[in-house]
């Protein structure tokens, strides 16, 4: 007993005075363990409930339809005026919101964001505001083109670790009536994803949102130097992203658990993607899905909706929709041809 006592106190490694004796073989788990409490943290964080609803008051409430999709921190609605009548737009709550009004024009009216002059500008088309969480927003108008308008919330504590870290400036600074093309842009391909969700996916939706969140801040960013996109993924991430996504196409695939997989930000993982496969992820990840039926369909004793199921559709309808828009043919067609 005494000699294996020695023996194994002769294995352990002679540190200075001062430090831990810790075996190496302890340091491995004590590592292991620490990642696993991190990917245990990192998955109660995305299982936290989304802002549950949007939070600006608008009165009288009758006179406007709203239509609204949460994912990963984000909530963007579309507010359209059904009525014209004089309205009043309240917010002050804990999120960020960015208003864009795709059209409306009124006859009176103001708008003000805690911090800046108020407006009393009439044609409101394209036109952006920023309100940063904390501030007040007021606007009312006698509307002489009824509005139509996206508010996208963003919850502060699911931003992008980088935009926390780099851009807390310029996400403290309200915006009035501003106008940026590309913000624009993406904001109009997230309303359209809201009105007519169709086959894109979740994983299309929190891109979208990646994207939009980098945008909002890029004008503050543009003063800094910022990780090129150039060269895509290193040959280890591809492998580990092609893998994932082959092993989980019926499953809805985050954005976040591809970052996640390949230690880079969504917004850098979504870029990378595309540098590298040509499409950005939700393409690829249908793309693959659409294989994986080709194969099944030549198979005698499978139903496209036993099919389109088994790679991830909960309906024939928006899976003989995705496989049209892919090949040209339905299912069904495609099925026959092979005969």
């Amino acid at each position: 007993m005494a000699m294996a006592t020695a023996l194994a106190s002769a294995a352990l490694p002679q540190l200075l005075p001062g430090t831990t004796n810790v075996h190496p073989l302890r340091r491995r788990e004590d590592a292991a363990r620490r990642r696993e409490d991190a990917g245990a943290r990192f998955a109660r964080q995305n299982d936290r409930a989304t802002i549950a609803e949007p939070d600006v008051d608008i009165t009288p409430r009758e006179i406007v339809s709203r239509r609204a999709r949460s994912w990963n921190g984000m909530t963007a609605e579309i507010v359209q005026m059904t009525r014209r009548q004089r309205v009043d737009v309240c917010y002050r709550g804990g999120a960020h919101l960015l208003i864009v009004v795709e059209q409306g024009v009124r006859s009176t009216g103001e708008t003000s964001v805690e911090g800046l002059p108020p407006s009393t500008l009439r044609d409101l088309r394209r036109k952006m505001t920023f309100v940063p969480a904390g501030r007040r927003f007021h606007e009312w108008q006698q509307p002489s083109l009824l509005s139509r308008a996206t508010y996208i919330y963003f919850d502060p504590a699911r931003l992008p670790l980088e935009l926390e870290w780099d851009h807390s400036g310029a996400l403290q600074t309200p915006r009035l009536f501003f106008e940026d093309a590309a913000l624009w842009e993406t904001a109009l391909k997230l309303g359209r994803l809201i009105e007519n969700p169709g086959n894109e996916g979740r994983l299309y939706l929190e891109a979208l949102g990646v994207v939009l969140a980098h945008e909002l801040v890029r004008p503050a960013a543009s003063t800094r130097r910022s990780p090129p996109a150039r060269g895509g993924l290193a040959a280890w991430q591809q492998r580990i992203l092609v893998d994932y996504i082959e092993e989980n196409l019926a499953e809805r695939i985050s954005l976040a658990e591809l970052a996640r997989l390949v230690r880079l930000s969504p917004y850098h993982v979504c870029r990378a993607f595309k540098e590298s496969f040509g499409v950005p992820p939700h393409r690829y990840h249908t793309g693959r899905r659409i294989e994986r039926a080709k194969t099944l369909l030549a198979k005698p004793d499978c139903s496209v909706t036993e099919i389109g199921m088994a790679v991830g559709f909960s309906e024939t309808s928006s899976f003989s929709a995705a496989f049209r828009r892919a090949t040209g043919l339905t299912p069904t067609a495609y099925h026959r041809g092979l005969r």
